[in-house]
């Protein structure tokens, strides 16, 4: 994608509401909310990812001549609304949590305050970038939990969904907790570590394998690991392996960085027989990096078995989010702006989990003032103030006899939401990739374990405010009535 111009980015639905709007005069000012109903992965939680993309589309939205060329010959749209589309831009109000924040289901990521015409359009487009990016960044952060403190490295450019799919879904992956990636694009456009050995087919061109192992050490000094699985793992290619770090200790032009990679076969089985031959040929400060297929459950299990593995390389599992292939997000109508107030909006189903929260919201997050952690996220109106030192009450949504009360001093509050454009003007400032990561991690550090584990998590509670719960009811009741009259 990049900084191109991305307003047909949309679906056609979309562009025919807003002449609908348009020929009706009906522009108010709305809210519309971007949030998910379920964690993917069976994760207990999610990471929200993808907010610099979002923010590159709106300051470049506008319809080009050749955009306006298109719609016309599409024989949908009259003239007068094309005209508009000439002069279109953005002049309303975004909020969002910030990248890298822990999220959970039916709370805002991001939240537009716009003319209803503009808010329609960006609908598409905010959730195709804040949905594919959220749920590689949730996918990496299993990954690396499961590795338990060792390096990651996200190794699928050539399995992901196209080009977009592999510099974005690395980008996030990297937000997620990957130390780098292979993609050399994502690593130059994001400034992240541009991480890699080599392949099968540099040991296959040359005459023998020893001969291309030395040649790469004596290209890489300083980083040289080899790839020991192209023939025979422990037979022929730790041998070399073992003799080349020898010629090259021998020679005093040991690398800062070096070891062996498997890509194939029995990994626990491989690394910790490697491991063994390299202790005793005097390398136990040796890299044992993994790939093949690997994913957070093979990782664990590996780990499980004493696998001797202390790098990983991640690939297809990750870069498609293989279990779960989409978030799932949604952008739903919340309120309609009447003079100086919100007129809120709900959307009714048979599914509780589809009714949504009605009116300009909020959120706070409240973690324990001992240890840091999370308990519970709280959405409220816009508006709504609470102050620490006030005991707090809070009930599940669902089953409201589920009631938690934190005593004054107890607790702190954090607001998650924050102003990104106000006016059309962006004034916010997105963060580097790695500094987006390192924000993740401490994320991740307020989650408690039950939260983390790979099955069966426990979940975070997402609370609505009295206020909030009493207008949902209400509007519900209302609706009843009605209905039944």
């Amino acid at each position: 994608m990049g900084r191109e111009n991305l307003t047909l980015l949309t679906d056609f639905y979309e562009l025919t509401m807003m002449q609908g709007y348009y020929r009706n005069n009906a522009n108010e000012t709305v809210v519309f909310d971007v949030f998910y109903r379920n964690n993917p992965s069976g994760s207990g939680y999610s990471i929200c990812a993808g907010l610099e993309q979002v923010i590159d589309y709106i300051k470049n939205l506008c319809f080009m001549e050749e955009d306006i060329s298109y719609l016309r010959s599409l024989g949908m749209f009259e003239e007068d609304f094309l005209e508009y589309l000439k002069n279109f831009s953005f002049t309303g109000d975004i909020y969002a949590v910030e990248e890298g924040t822990v999220v959970f289901p039916m709370e805002p990521l991001l939240k537009v305050i716009a003319p209803i015409i503009e808010a329609q359009l960006i609908e598409t487009a905010i959730l195709n970038i804040i949905n594919h990016q959220s749920l590689i960044a949730t996918k990496a952060s299993r990954v690396c939990y499961a590795a338990k403190g060792e390096p990651v490295m996200e190794f699928g450019l050539r399995r992901a969904q196209g080009p977009d799919a592999g510099i974005y879904g690395a980008r996030a992956a990297v937000i997620g907790g990957c130390v780098g990636t292979s993609n050399v694009l994502t690593a130059r456009m994001f400034d992240v570590p541009a991480l890699g050995t080599h392949a099968h087919s540099w040991i296959m061109s040359f005459e023998d394998e020893i001969t291309a192992f030395r040649e790469y050490a004596r290209l890489y000094p300083q980083n040289t690991t080899l790839l020991v699985d192209t023939y025979d793992t422990l037979r022929s290619g730790m041998p070399n392996a073992i003799k080349v770090f020898k010629e090259l200790k021998e020679a005093d032009r040991m690398p800062q960085k070096y070891g062996i990679r498997l890509d194939s076969g029995d990994l626990a089985y491989l690394s910790k027989k490697a491991r063994k031959m390299l202790n005793e040929a005097g390398f136990p400060d040796a890299v044992i990096v993994a790939s093949s297929d690997l994913d957070e459950y093979l990782i664990d299990s590996l780990k499980t078995q004493g696998a001797a593995i202390n790098s990983w390389g991640v690939g297809t599992n990750l870069i498609t989010s293989k279990d779960c292939p989409a978030f799932g997000g949604v952008y739903k109508l919340a309120a309609i702006k009447k003079g100086n107030d919100f007129i809120p909006k709900i959307k009714l189903s048979e599914n509780q989990w589809k009714i949504t929260n009605p009116g300009n919201k909020t959120i706070y997050r409240i973690y324990d003032k001992e240890t840091g952690k999370i308990k519970a996220d709280l959405i409220a109106m816009a508006g709504e103030v609470y102050r620490e030192e006030y005991s707090l009450k809070l009930f599940d949504p669902m089953a409201t006899w589920k009631k938690t009360y934190l005593k004054g001093g107890s607790y702190t509050l954090r607001e998650l939401l924050v102003p990104i454009f106000q006016n059309g003007k962006c004034i916010y400032e997105s963060p580097s990739v790695m500094d987006i990561r390192d924000y993740c991690q401490r994320e991740l550090d307020t989650l408690w374990d039950e939260t983390r584990r790979l099955v069966n998590p426990h979940d975070v509670y997402v609370d609505l405010s009295n206020d909030l719960y009493q207008l949902k009811h209400s509007l519900l009741d209302s609706i009843n009535v009605a209905g039944n009259n």
